[in-house]
């Protein structure tokens, strides 16, 4: 899928098709970014709607062509293999010709070891790829741990508890990257692992921003490519967390978990934490996937500020690239 993406263009799914119009117009700079989607099938077509609408709103006056790939070895539904066949391009594309940018997303783990995973192996020749084939390569959540474990050996620790939530982070290392960012950024984090910031400093990396709750938000470390890491998922949108949390509640009932999930931290609102808090007794008693239908209607907090920390982040990164690439996104 190769995708024309500027401000004036309304996205209504994943097959945006620029008009002769389009076409024509003088759009200034143009840069070539590439996402590499490897999130689990029920957020494989919500993740590219998330980052295109970023770089939608992030692009200004220059224009993007937008190339979704995924790592062929990450284990898929029939339905969504056939979505990522037909609509994204072959991941050798990729890797024949160089990218501005590159957004490489985590993918649901399915064993206790990274380097065990059956994506490892084509995950890390995509990272020796990038540090020399694209200006800026992001890696989130998943994909940071296994970046900073193949670059450093620095290994990912496992939670005590699922840090599944909205935080409040702070700018702790001034960089283009966070300028004009709000104060304190509020970022959604879901995981069952993370990497501990003094392993991080050790190896050379910057930590930009971090949370008291939820640790590294965001760090970086400079290669021929700018790798910028996040542990959290500044993409989501206000529902993500939602549908991840009613996802576990399912997967609980159905018995294909064996512990409740947690509600996601500073996201639903007070009389919604107590109803779903009513529902949990009932649903560990009486455990029955029929039990879906009895979820009570959730409301969420008025200040989560899903989208705007990651507005800014992008917009910054653009920017980033397109001075890289001798053009120009005016501040603002």
């Amino acid at each position: 899928m190769t995708i024309l993406v500027d401000r004036d263009q309304v996205i209504s799914g994943p097959a945006l098709v620029p008009t002769e119009r389009d076409l024509a117009r003088d759009h200034g700079a143009e840069l070539t970014i590439g996402l590499v989607n490897n999130m689990p099938d029920p957020a494989l077509k919500a993740t590219e709607r998330q980052f295109m609408k970023l770089l939608q709103a992030a692009a200004g006056p220059c224009r993007i062509r937008f190339h979704c790939f995924s790592l062929p070895s990450v284990k898929r539904s029939p339905e969504a293999k056939w979505h990522v066949e037909s609509e994204y391009s072959d991941l050798s594309d990729l890797k024949r010709r160089k990218f501005d940018g590159l957004i490489v997303t985590g993918a649901e783990p399915v064993t206790a070891e990274l380097d065990q995973e059956p994506y490892w192996r084509d995950l890390t020749e995509l990272i020796d790829w990038a540090k020399a084939n694209t200006r800026s390569t992001i890696w989130s959540c998943l994909a940071a741990h296994a970046a900073v474990l193949h670059l450093d050996g620095i290994a990912r620790r496992r939670l005590p508890a699922k840090c599944h939530g909205i935080f409040d982070c702070d700018v702790v290392t001034r960089d283009p990257l966070t300028r004009t960012a709000p104060a304190p950024l509020k970022v959604s984090h879901s995981r069952l692992n993370e990497i501990v910031e003094s392993d991080l400093v050790q190896a050379g990396y910057q930590v930009l921003t971090r949370s008291a709750q939820a640790g590294v938000d965001i760090f970086m470390r400079q290669y021929a490519s700018r790798f910028v890491f996040f542990q959290g998922h500044p993409e989501y949108d206000a529902l993500s967390l939602q549908r991840e949390y009613l996802r576990d509640v399912g997967r609980y009932l159905a018995r294909e978990r064996e512990t409740y999930p947690r509600l996601p931290v500073s996201y639903f609102d007070a009389a919604t934490e107590e109803k779903l808090a009513r529902f949990q007794k009932k649903a560990e008693h009486q455990r029955h996937p029929a039990l879906t239908n009895e979820l009570p209607g959730l409301n969420l907090r008025a200040d989560i500020g899903a989208g705007s920390v990651a507005a800014v982040l992008f917009r910054n990164w653009l920017r980033y690239l397109s001075v890289e690439a001798g053009g120009s996104i005016p501040a603002g």
